[in-house]
């Protein structure tokens, strides 16, 4: 086995794993980040699915899953998922390490899947892809396919959070922050956004790993 296929298995693993751990503790009534409530089961498991940290893990483990059956795979589909989930789990280990951290106070299972899914999974796909790639998987039409999640992410969560009076982090609930600190608080992620998809694009270009396939 090849390490690269070996890391790929690892993290296929990892964000598997602390999935499912915080999908049974939100089934069984444990609070999420700063929840205080414990709503009807259907309503747990949608907030859940909300969590921007949760659907970026989602897309490190399908990425990884197919990395893991074939190290050099490749397809316009891959690019997107790809580069989705390796700037999407840098950004959730960002906001968490600089947002979100301080306000908690999580103990038992609940911090051993918030360490796996916020620190754990982001550092093994950042590290993996930075050492083993692969290589020339990143252009434009990624760029633009991977940038359309978090753009729609955003504005549902906006919207849904408006109509139900429920946001899953207190950087986006305008009805407590005020718009103007919102829209700020935004504004710097998009542009944390747009530099790491700069930054990964010139790393992609730069960096030694697996190329293309001929």
């Amino acid at each position: 086995m090849t390490p690269a296929r070996s890391v790929h298995i690892v993290t296929a693993v990892a964000a598997v794993s602390a999935l499912l751990l915080q999908l049974i503790l939100s089934a069984s009534g444990a609070a999420v980040l700063l929840a205080t409530e414990v709503p009807p089961l259907g309503t747990r498991l949608w907030r859940l699915a909300s969590y921007f940290t949760i659907q970026s893990n989602l897309l490190v483990a399908v990425g990884a899953v197919m990395l893991s059956l074939d190290p050099q795979r490749d397809g316009r589909v891959f690019r997107i998922v790809r580069l989705a989930g390796l700037v999407g789990i840098t950004v959730t280990g960002l906001v968490h390490v600089f947002l979100l951290r301080p306000l908690l106070d999580l103990t038992g299972w609940s911090l051993v899947a918030d360490t796996m899914l916020h620190v754990v999974v982001p550092v093994l796909c950042v590290v993996g892809w930075l050492l083993l790639g692969p290589r020339s998987r990143i252009d434009g039409a990624a760029i633009v396919g991977a940038t359309v999640w978090p753009v729609l992410w955003l504005a549902a969560t906006l919207a849904v959070g408006g109509i139900t009076d429920w946001f899953p982090y207190p950087f986006v609930n305008f009805r407590d922050q005020g718009w103007g600190t919102v829209a700020g608080t935004c504004l710097g992620i998009l542009v944390l956004f747009a530099a790491l998809f700069g930054a990964s694009w010139l790393a992609d270009r730069r960096l030694p790993g697996s190329a293309r396939r001929h």
